[in-house]
């Protein structure tokens, strides 16, 4: 099933249960895209992070 026809039902079951229609597929794409940006300028990844599996804590 691709966006659009997730959207077709999701609106016909939002009439059906007189609720508000779900926005279109790709309406908000991108202030999502700009919003991850963002964060991504202001919380930069670390450098020197380990690349494996995150370690428990102590005593689990």
């Amino acid at each position: 099933m691709d966006a659009i026809q997730q959207h077709m039902l999701d609106t016909y079951r939002a009439a059906r249960l007189d609720e508000p229609a779900p926005p279109p597929p790709g309406r908000h794409d991108r202030r999502t895209l700009r919003d991850l940006y963002h964060h991504w300028l202001t919380h930069p990844p670390t450098p020197n992070r380990p690349a494996g599996p995150r370690s428990s804590p102590p005593g689990v």
